[in-house]
């Protein structure tokens, strides 16, 4: 006798958040199978939480009588995501992982893992919430907003969002943890993962070191006073103020130092005291093609909200869309420290409408170095 398709496979990555999707969607009655993605081999670093989290999955689907189905997406994740991760670090940008490898791992290949095995739909551990109204799908921030994940989800699209279940976009994280303590779950009372996506938390430095040469070069003052020297301008960001050195200096205040730009050509790391320092302050930005959740914009011109950073609170702007799908945004007040190379996150209310990948900025030494290399 044959065993009967699923007809919603959850993503199940051995953490409390998946774990209780899996509950919940268990309780209601669905016919559900789990699926552990195997997507990061070991590099010999010690480091990675795979097998741990192999067994909690394990664990969990077994107390809750699902079936548990593995798959090895570790050539598509290296491929499609950790490749370009490289690639933009080496260039001097800051890329953002994870948003990536839920568009081309979780969304992509999971996907169609899911339907192989006969499934419908998918639904996986996210904070966030699908709506269907006005004949589309509406990516919706989570009631939590503090856990929302809309931000990394932008790049999804109708398809995704048609077939995609988020179990906890209506739940606090505390009232996750108090389910699955409840429900008995392994994984109540497991630390949430942070650092890279499906590569943990490592020591940054150490972790670049391994894919990245080593070139040192001058740390300087936008003025042009030379203050020590850096590792290689891709283990910093905008903004950055651990991991500089630089203590005090005769001739200077006693404020911290941070990272306001870098030179890629010259391999020179930019730094200025003050968190709020003139230099991180951009009003405009230009980026990549935008991805539209709806399949296109609302408009060639909107008012919207945006977030340039996770978490970030609503920031008031203004969009224009160019002749090649770029954004131009215009912000109502000065933003800190925006990076090229992370993502700009378009926002109506609760409605996340889209994004892209930040190309650059007004900022003032970003438009000095930019006219130096013309």
């Amino acid at each position: 006798m044959s065993t009967p398709a699923p007809s919603i496979v959850v993503g199940v990555s051995g953490g409390v958040d998946s774990s209780v999707a899996a509950l919940l969607l268990k309780q209601a009655g669905e016919p559900v199978d789990g699926l552990f993605m195997q997507n990061w081999a070991d590099d010999g670093s010690g480091d990675c939480r795979a097998e741990d989290d192999r067994r909690d999955a394990v664990a969990v689907c077994g107390m809750l009588g699902l079936r548990l189905h593995f798959r090895d997406f570790s050539r598509e994740y290296w491929d499609g995501v950790f490749e370009h991760f490289l690639a933009e670090y080496a260039s001097g940008r800051t890329p953002n992982p994870d948003v990536l490898c839920n568009r081309e791992i979780k969304f992509r290949h999971f996907l169609h893992a899911a339907r192989a095995l006969g499934a419908g739909a998918i639904a996986t551990g996210h904070y966030a919430r699908v709506e269907h109204a006005g004949g589309r799908h509406r990516l919706l921030r989570a009631v939590d907003r503090s856990k929302d994940q809309s931000y990394f989800l932008h790049q999804l699209g109708q398809e995704q969002l048609s077939v995609t279940r988020f179990p906890l976009g209506g739940l606090r994280k505390d009232e996750v943890r108090a389910i699955a303590r409840e429900a008995g779950l392994p994984t109540a009372a497991k630390k949430d993962s942070t650092g890279i996506c499906f590569i943990g938390e490592r020591d940054f430095r150490d972790f670049l070191g391994r894919y990245l040469p080593a070139r040192p070069g001058e740390i300087r003052t936008p003025g042009g006073a030379a203050l020590g020297e850096h590792p290689g301008v891709f283990h910093f960001t905008l903004g950055q103020r651990g991991g500089l050195d630089i203590g005090g200096r005769r001739g200077f205040g006693p404020e911290p130092w941070y990272v306001v730009g870098k030179d890629v050509r010259d391999n020179v790391l930019y730094v200025d005291q003050g968190h709020d320092s003139p230099w991180l302050q951009s009003t405009t930005l230009a980026s990549e093609p935008a991805h539209w959740v709806a399949g296109a914009p609302p408009a060639r011109e909107f008012r919207c909200t945006a977030q340039t950073r996770y978490r970030q609170p609503d920031q008031a702007c203004s969009v224009r869309i160019d002749d090649d799908g770029g954004l131009r945004v215009r912000f109502d007040a000065p933003q800190r420290a925006v990076t090229p190379g992370q993502s700009v996150v378009l926002y109506d209310g609760e409605e996340c409408l889209g994004g892209a990948v930040i190309a650059t900025t007004d900022a003032p030494l970003e438009r000095r170095l930019d006219t130096s290399t013309e």
